[in-house]
């Protein structure tokens, strides 16, 4: 896990007889902007290097935001550390934990996906099938052009309703999921699990040792808890576990995002003002949300790690976990 403090960026532009290449590469570093840039310097001479020996490599490093890095530092601006983990500030403005270590899942409930995309294309390409066959009944292109949005339409209300009948006769999205953990510790008797109530689901924490993110054990969890496949996917990359601790600022009447878009970082200096006056504004409105709440703790309740305990305790201060709060 690589959460930077400073950043900077190396160009290398040199023309043959045929062409101008340019190569660009960001550097990073915890100690100084000096040594972010000598890193920035020796990444693009590195990879200069292999382009000009014919090597397939991209000129320039875009500036991503967490979720699009494949693998590079997390580029967000560092708010505080303590010991290995890292409070940073996501995209849109959150405070994030990230932990090299310690273990956070976000489930969401089964069924949430609903109307997702994914649910529109299946639906449509079925619907695409009942209009092929009708067109083919009557002989009609036209009968089945006519078809297609009443039967997409048609199937996307039938499946839904089939799903949440579904979910009301196995108690609800709540109790399939806390099935689910059960299950997981009944099978994994070692594990101890605190779980929270998020506004989608339920944020799991391991207690009972730290793990890494990149096992096969971690791996293993994840498919079994039914663990959101992006976040999946970053934890490989970035090498890291991550807990959204502060809400999301359109659940708390922040309807413009964080400025200057997109939010990535580092800014510009002459743009800081303008970041600070909403990042003030967002902070004040967010102390009276909550992240997640405490629901309760299940597996081996006993195992609690020492290196663990003051990580959750300090995720449990700031999202106001124990709290009466309106999740955000």
């Amino acid at each position: 896990m690589i959460v930077p403090e400073f950043w900077a960026e190396s160009r290398i532009q040199k023309r043959d007889s045929n062409r101008q290449v340019t190569v660009r590469r960001f550097g990073w570093s915890n100690v100084s902007p000096e040594e972010a840039q000598r890193h920035a310097d020796d990444r693009v001479r590195d990879a200069f290097d292999k382009i000009a020996r014919g090597e397939k490599l991209p000129r320039r490093e875009k500036k991503v935001r967490y979720n699009g890095a494949d693998g590079l530092p997390i580029r967000e601006e560092v708010i505080e550390r303590f010991g290995e983990h890292v409070v940073s500030r996501n995209s849109y403005g959150a405070r994030c934990l990230n932990t090299p270590d310690v273990f956070f899942a976000d489930v969401d409930f089964e069924g949430a996906d609903l109307d997702s995309c994914r649910a529109f294309f299946t639906n449509t390409a079925i619907g695409m099938v009942v209009a092929i066959a009708v067109g083919m009944k009557f002989d009609s292109v036209l009968a089945g052009l006519f078809v297609v949005p009443l039967a997409s339409a048609a199937i996307h209300i039938l499946r839904n309703w089939l799903r949440r009948v579904s979910m009301t006769l196995r108690g609800g999205p709540e109790q399939i999921a806390l099935r689910k953990f059960d299950r997981f510790v009944s099978n994994h008797p070692d594990w101890h699990l605190r779980i929270y109530r998020t506004p989608n689901g339920f944020r799991l924490l391991a207690m009972h040792a730290t793990l890494d993110p990149r096992s096969s054990q971690v791996e293993d969890a994840f498919e079994s808890l039914g663990v959101d496949q992006t976040y999946s996917v970053m934890c490989q990359k970035q090498n890291c576990f991550r807990a959204r601790l502060t809400a999301k600022p359109w659940r708390i009447g922040i309807a413009d995002h964080l400025k200057p878009r997109p939010g990535v970082w580092p800014i510009k200096k002459t743009q800081a003002p303008t970041r600070l006056a909403w990042v003030n504004r967002y902070e004040d409105a967010a102390a009276n949300y909550a992240a997640c709440r405490f629901v309760k703790a299940i597996g081996a309740i006993h195992r609690v790690s020492p290196q663990v305990t003051p990580v959750c305790e300090f995720h449990d201060h700031v999202c106001r976990a124990n709290e009466d709060r309106e999740l955000a």
